[in-house]
């Protein structure tokens, strides 16, 4: 799969994108082994941790990834099956402030992460080169599928980045 044209995302979403390797697919599988085991090197203790007032925790911004990777992944999947209903944007903020991630430890959720991951890999291999070129709307802004593929993997290396400076 080739890397998506500046055309096929809105620009806020270059930054995720620039963090990916070429080979996104290898990306995403190598991620579930790093990632999870970087979120089981934690501390069970470190879980409520934020590193500045009015930030998430640990287990809060674990939480973020995964609903963001649901909705990515979600609206591929409906752009893919050429699905031209403008979809809504979300308020991560929002998600968060409404959710009990305190409540679950970092083991479940890495454990979730793993098989959402999987889950997800399942049907991006799944999609073929014209449901990969496939443009839809999100959040009012055109996007590709491929896009948001590469998106799902760069919003995971943005967070990791920030999980070892600012928390870690």
């Amino acid at each position: 799969m080739y890397r998506p044209q500046a055309d096929e995302f809105p620009v806020f979403y270059k930054g995720y994108i620039d963090t990916v390797k070429d080979d996104v697919l290898a990306e995403l599988d190598h991620q579930i082994e790093s990632f999870t085991t970087l979120l089981n090197e934690i501390p069970s203790e470190k879980s409520g941790f934020a590193y500045a007032e009015g930030k998430w925790t640990i287990v809060e911004l674990l939480g973020h990834i995964l609903d963001t990777e649901r909705i990515m992944a979600y609206r591929a999947l409906r752009i893919a099956r050429n699905d031209s209903t403008p979809l809504p944007g979300f308020d991560e903020n929002d998600y968060v402030a409404n959710a009990h991630f305190a409540d679950r430890s970092l083991s479940s959720m890495a454990e979730e992460f793993e098989h959402l991951r999987k889950a997800n890999l399942f049907l991006i291999k799944s999609f073929n080169e014209t449901e990969l070129a496939r443009v839809g709307i999100s959040n009012d802004k055109p996007i590709s599928v491929k896009a948001l593929v590469f998106i799902i993997a760069g919003h995971l290396n943005h967070h990791i980045r920030i999980l070892k400076e600012r928390y870690l």
